[in-house]
């Protein structure tokens, strides 16, 4: 079932003139605009993969992703009931969580017939007891109701894999590795080494060499400069 939060984002882009929910061969499209097609994905990039790569052949495409900042957990005393209580969700989210979905979509990306526009968003999460409602309501107990937008904070829009390079740390050597990542992001290694495959894989960075068992990375112009 379609959530409130998938409409609001496809009247969203549809709203100068766009046209929501059509057919282009055997593939449903959110919004078609200016000739432009628009899929509005709240779930993993993963899913929609095969379908992209089909579309990009012939069409011009842009992919929205919605990456939550912010969420307002609003819990009801059943489905369609009350308003219990209402908290902010203490789970952060951040641009960087971008790499997470582009892991497995290096085949598709970048295209040059497609864009990715990433949106920060904060959002009302309507909720309820789940299966252990008889029993004291726990944090992972829950079903989801429904989904609404509450606003957009930014956009970032990656036609090209320079266009992730935006995400690097400011002072990084010409040579680096995931270490000089994770320190300069101050973000986990783990995090850093997926944004290195990523980019890797996009062709925005290029393997130059190992130091002390560490991948060492550049981007391609660095030599050309």
């Amino acid at each position: 079932m379609e959530t409130t939060l998938h409409r609001q984002l496809k009247e969203h882009y549809a709203a100068s003139g766009g046209l929501t929910e059509q057919r282009i061969g055997r593939y449903r499209i959110d919004v078609i605009r200016d000739k432009q097609l628009i899929e509005v994905q709240l779930a993993s990039l993963t899913a929609i993969r095969d379908k992209i790569a089909a579309l990009v052949k012939k069409h011009d495409v842009l992919i929205v992703k919605p990456i939550i900042i912010c969420k307002h957990l609003v819990k009801l005393r059943r489905a369609g009931g009350r308003i219990v209580s209402r908290r902010r969700s203490p789970k952060k989210r951040t641009l960087l969580d971008i790499f997470d979905e582009l892991v497995h979509f290096t085949r598709v990306y970048p295209h040059r017939r497609l864009t990715l526009e990433v949106l920060l968003i904060e959002i009302e999460e309507h909720r309820y007891p789940g299966h252990g409602r008889r029993r004291r309501w726990r944090d992972n107990d829950h079903l989801v109701e429904d989904q609404h937008l509450v606003q957009i904070h930014e956009v970032h829009q990656f036609r090209t894999a320079a266009d992730l390079c935006r995400m690097l740390p400011e002072k990084l050597p010409r040579q680096f590795h995931t270490g000089h990542l994770s320190e300069g992001l101050s973000v986990e290694r783990w995090i850093a080494q997926r944004m290195a495959y990523c980019l890797r894989h996009t062709g925005a960075i290029q393997q130059v060499g190992k130091l002390r068992g560490a991948w060492l990375y550049e981007q391609p112009d660095t030599k050309a400069a």
